[in-house]
Order: C-alpha cells, then sequence, then structure tokens
C-alpha cells in the first residue's frame, strides 16, 4: 500500500531556517504581517519577503496562494515557499493550504515552519493526502522517502489532533491504491485478500467464498461473475469498538474489479477505466481501516460483493430470469446493469445477518448520475430524512460534495416486468433514480438507508483539492465523519 509521507512536529526553533535543505516553507497574513519564522526568514534572505508583498500589494495576495523563491540568499534551502494564511484559517482553508504546498514539494524534505498557526493538524492532513502517487507499475519511478517537519507552537497537541486524521489518509490511500490498481493485478482473491491483512489492525475478517454465497442463495451476484474465471466472492469486516451487542452500522460495496458489460458488451474506447467499477468496495474497505486505526468507539461492519463481469459461453443472458437471496425474481434486460445485482444480495444479507442501525451502499453504479452531477457530486438517495440529513452534513464538513436525488412510486413502475418481479433497468430516462428504486426493494421498512451512486467522483481525469488525477479515495472523509458524529459512544 502507498505509504503516507513521513510527518513529524517539532518546536519552533528560526535558526533552522538557515540550514535546513530541500524546502522551506513560511507564512504571510492575508494583510502581510509576518510571523517569527517569516520575519528570520526576511532577514536571511535580506528582506525579500518583504520586498514580495510590497511588490504584490496586500489587495493582491490571495489566501492559499504560495509564491516560491528559488534558490533563496542566504539560506541552504532549494527553494523558501511564502504561504498566505490566516492565524485562524477554516478547516477548508488550512488543507487546501497544505495540498498546495504538496503539490510543490516535488519528493523533496520540507520544513513548514507554523508558528502560532491554529489548525496545524489540518494543514498537515491537505499536505499528505495530496502528496499521493499511485506509481507501483511505473519501472523509473522514483522513491520519495523524504520527510516533512513541521514546526508548531505546540508539537504534542498537533501531534494528538493529526493523528486521527492520518488514519483517515491511510484509509483513503488503501482506497486510491484499489480504485487505481488494473484488473489483472487486482483480481477478487487479490482484493480478498488484502482485506484480510486488516485483521491484524483488529478487523474481524471473513470471506465467503461461492460454495458459501451458493447455500446463502446470493444468485443475483453469482450470476454477474459466472461468465468469468476469478471466483465470486463476499467480504465481511467487522470493527466492534461500541458497546457491546449494540447493533452496528453497516457499509455496503459495490466491488466488480473489471466490467466489460458481459453479454450486453461495453464500447471498446474507455472500457479500460472499467478497473475502477469496484470503487464502492474501496471506499469501504478505506472506511474500514481507517475506523480500526484510529478505534472509533462504534460497532460497524463492512461487506463487499467482489466479482469480475465477464462475456463467456457461461455468462448470464438478457432475457435470464435470477432469484435473489431475498426471494424476489428479476429479468436480467442488461448484463451491464450488473452492479445493482450484485448489491441487493449483499445488503438484503447485512440486514438479515446484523439488523444494523442503519445501511450505506456505495457503487460506480450509473453513467446517468454523471450526466445529471458531473464530477462534482456523488448522487445521495435514501429513505430516511434524519439518516440523509446526517451523511449530507458530515459530506459538507469534509468538502466531499453529495447531492440528494429523488426516489418515488413513478420511477418504481418503470422497473415493470412482464415475466418476473421486476426488470433489472428503467430505461433510459432517470437511469440513476431508478438504479436507486431497484435497491430500495432489498432494503427493509425498518432499515434506515442511503445509496450513493459514486460513479462521477470515484476517478477523475484531473486532480480535485486533496487528490492528484485518479482515484479520489471518496467518502472515507466523509463516512469516517458521519460515523464520528452519529455513532460513536463516549
Amino acid at each position: 500500500m502507498t505509504a503516507l509521507t513521513p510527518l513529524t512536529f517539532s518546536a519552533t526553533d528560526i535558526d533552522a531556517l538557515a540550514t535546513a535543505t530541500g524546502r522551506v516553507a513560511v507564512i504571510v497574513a492575508p494583510d502581510g504581517k509576518m510571523g517569527q519564522a517569516a520575519r528570520r526568514a526576511n532577514r536571511l534572505t535580506k528582506g525579500a519577503i518583504a520586498r514580495f508583498v510590497a511588490s504584490e500589494g496586500v489587495e493582491k495576495i490571495k489566501m492559499g496562494q504560495v509564491t516560491t523563491l528559488a534558490w533563496p540568499v542566504g539560506m541552504t534551502a532549494e527553494a523558501l515557499d511564502i504561504l498566505c494564511l490566516p492565524r485562524n484559517p477554516s478547516v477548508a482553508e488550512a488543507r487546501k493550504a497544505g495540498a498546495t504546498l504538496a503539490k510543490l514539494r516535488g519528493g523533496k524534505t520540507m520544513l513548514f515552519a507554523a508558528d502560532g498557526l491554529r489548525r496545524v493538524a489540518e494543514v498537515s492532513f491537505g499536505l499528505v493526502m495530496r502528496d499521493y502517487t499511485f506509481s507501483d507499475h511505473k519501472s523509473d519511478a522514483e522513491t520519495h522517502d523524504t520527510a516533512i517537519t513541521v514546526m508548531c507552537a505546540n508539537p504534542d497537541d498537533a501531534s494528538t489532533d493529526a493523528a486521527p486524521l492520518m488514519a483517515v489518509a491511510e484509509g483513503a490511500f488503501m482506497t486510491r491504491d484499489l480504485t487505481n490498481e488494473p484488473a489483472n493485478v487486482l483480481t477478487t482473491t487479490e482484493f480478498a485478500d488484502r482485506l484480510a491483512e486488516m485483521s491484524a489492525l483488529g478487523l474481524e475478517v471473513e470471506v465467503l467464498e461461492e460454495a458459501d454465497l451458493e447455500k446463502l442463495g446470493m444468485r443475483t451476484l453469482l450470476c454477474v461473475g459466472q461468465g468469468s474465471d476469478s471466483p465470486s466472492k463476499v467480504v465481511v469486516m467487522q470493527w466492534n469498538g461500541g458497546k457491546k451487542g449494540e447493533a452496528p452500522l453497516a457499509l455496503v460495496g459495490k466491488g466488480v474489479v473489471f466490467d466489460t458489460g458481459g453479454i450486453s458488451l461495453k464500447p471498446g474506447a474507455g472500457m479500460e477505466d472499467m478497473t475502477m467499477d469496484m470503487g464502492g468496495a474501496g471506499v469501504v474497505a478505506g472506511t474500514m481501516r481507517a475506523l480500526a486505526l484510529r478505534k472509533a468507539k462504534a460497532n460497524v461492519v463492512g461487506l463487499v460483493g467482489l466479482v469480475e463481469n465477464m462475456p463467456s459461453g457461461n455468462a448470464v443472458r438478457p432475457g435470464d430470469v435470477i432469484t435473489s437471496m431475498k426471494g424476489d425474481t428479476v429479468e436480467v434486460i442488461n448484463t451491464d446493469a450488473e452492479g445493482r445485482l450484485v448489491l441487493c444480495d449483499v445488503m438484503w444479507y447485512a440486514q438479515e445477518r446484523f439488523s444494523p442501525v442503519g445501511m450505506v451502499d456505495l457503487a460506480t453504479l450509473t453513467g446517468a448520475i454523471i450526466i445529471g452531477l458531473g464530477h462534482e457530486n456523488a448522487g445521495v438517495f435514501s429513505n430516511n430524512d434524519d439518516f440523509c440529513k446526517s451523511f449530507l452534513k458530515a459530506a459538507e464538513a469534509e468538502g466531499e460534495g453529495a447531492w440528494r436525488m429523488p426516489l418515488g412510486k413513478a420511477y418504481d413502475a418503470l422497473l415493470k416486468s412482464r415475466i418476473a418481479d421486476m426488470k433489472n433497468i428503467g430505461g433510459r430516462a432517470a437511469g440513476s433514480v431508478t438504479a436507486a428504486q431497484f435497491l430500495q426493494r432489498f432494503v427493509k421498512d425498518e432499515t434506515p438507508w442511503i445509496h450513493l451512486d459514486i460513479a462521477g467522483v470515484a476517478s477523475v481525469k484531473s486532480a480535485t483539492s486533496l487528490a492528484p488525477a485518479g482515484a479520489t479515495g471518496w467518502g472515507v472523509m466523509a463516512l469516517n465523519r458521519l460515523v464520528a458524529d452519529a455513532y460513536e459512544t463516549e
């Protein structure tokens, strides 16, 4: 797994600025005022920072802006980064500032002089989150084992505040790694093996094989993977950090390690992107890792259905009728609408076995949600207003875009089948909504439920504020916050 950038906190030592190697970063407030470290760097560089502030003018210095002085006179460092940030930034401002520094770091050692800045841990979180590179398959990849030192007024407090954030960052990195990994490496077996390794963190991990799934009646999940040589699996991860016997929150993830569309074959152009169709399972895995690392005082169970959707002589066909674990029959109209067939069985199993206090499923489910919301927001569907509001509040607090979408009987009617209880698609109109309506049929009336369609946010072509292009790890921060806010005990 991609390791977090080594980061340490130390007491402010302004004498160290002169001899620090790599990059040195100091803070200038939006009004041009300099802290202790910036004043020392200004003296070392014979007034270079003051000249910069004067030349730009206070009104032109933007919040979060970083200006770099290369090979500053009077310092050993290769670069002096001048970060514009107030003493008490918001969480979003602090994280974005850290991410900006990370983009400039380029693998060099960095000394960040935070002076008396508040939310030092949040700046550090942004720095680490953006300082991610997936280079496992590049033969000429450079190893960036250089460290970041953050000098601040209270290093012990900053380190304590940063610890749970670094657990979340490690969870997000796991999600990114899984989502970025090619399908010839991340087979269903390899995926399950990586999840099983998390038992070392205190998670109870159980891998259900095809024989187990057949006994349970998970026929819709199994039908998706029956055309592949890779065995279908369900992995159950339990974190029992809350009160003994208390019902858990259930997280359910779609884990299609590669999606050709099956017999309803996708077009060739862009099919290589379907390595990310296990993104929902990746988020569940990363969230469970984060909760275990920070020893969350809550009971949470993560379940992922791992399959590969391939065409073959044994593949499920359009027109086949499959009986789900619940007992409902599904007419498969399009084998490329496979994610809901995986999720419905795992969701039903989660409710039957764990009677969860709430259930959240995540899936790169529909292209329709990208048409509706682009790459800025995940689609949020729910049968419970309070539960939904709790998640939306958590997502907003973490800066992860999420937008509630509608459900309704009129949409549900589009799934009517002539020969079975339902079809697996409802046509082109409202495709993401009818997918959610399909899943809702497998939610018990007493179960608060949220469906997150993350097709547009799981992996992107251009960098986001906290991630480079590729897998984003979207959802780990929001779900971790949801657990912290709504389910952790004192």
